[in-house]
């Protein structure tokens, strides 16, 4: 069954497994989400809920997303997203999802916004291999070639310098290894994108498969 939360990246720590084996973990916290919106195939063609997670700001909160919140009983969220379930009829607009909608062993997927790193080489963003650093070698960590002579200019999708990270990022089959619901935490096995405190999305993998 299909199922989704969001959440705030904490931090990076690491637990000891029955085995004694050190397992790194992304600890995620996920106050209670509410349900803003239920979308139904009748209404808008296909079945989504959309959650809302961390109250705005009283100065931030405008009068649209205040008519939209309180339909759900609730204050304007500062991050919101909508997930594609096929079981929308088990949520009631104004519901919240805590963490223990997830269990210890779950395989999820997590999207966040990757740190932004600035301006960076072709090395850096592409990993590229640079030339010889020796003396003389006039060529140490430029782009390379840019085409051949036919064409007279540079091809699309020419791997390039520019502007890296910052981007959506989703990391697949990560594995659920503690709920903590009195702090509402979720401790996912391995790295997640994105800096401590910002917003990620925990929600069941698309391509897990039972074992």
């Amino acid at each position: 069954m299909a199922k989704g939360i969001l959440g705030k990246k904490i931090g990076m720590t690491q637990i000891f497994a029955e085995n004694g084996e050190v397992v790194p973990v992304t600890v995620i916290e996920a106050t209670p989400n509410v349900v803003l919106q239920k979308k139904t195939t009748e209404g808008e063609g296909y079945e989504a809920i959309q959650l809302g997670f961390d109250d705005k700001k009283q100065i931030q909160q405008t009068k649209p997303a205040k008519g939209h919140a309180e339909k759900a009983k609730t204050n304007p969220k500062r991050f919101v997203k909508e997930f594609r379930l096929s079981n929308v009829a088990e949520y009631e607009i104004g519901q919240e999802v805590k963490v223990d909608t997830f269990a210890v062993g779950d395989i999820v997927d997590v999207t966040g916004t990757s740190k932004g790193k600035g301006f960076q080489g072709a090395i850096k963003r592409h990993n590229q291999s640079r030339g010889p650093m020796s003396h003389g070698s006039r060529y140490h960590r430029r782009p390379g070639s840019m085409g051949p002579v036919d064409p007279n200019h540079v091809r699309k999708g020419k791997l390039l310098p520019g502007r890296m990270g910052g981007e959506q990022v989703t990391i697949q089959n990560l594995e659920i290894v503690r709920v903590d619901t009195e702090r509402n935490l979720l401790l996912v096995k391995g790295n997640v994108p994105g800096a401590r405190k910002s917003y990620v999305t925990v929600q069941s993998a698309v391509k897990a498969t039972a074992e």
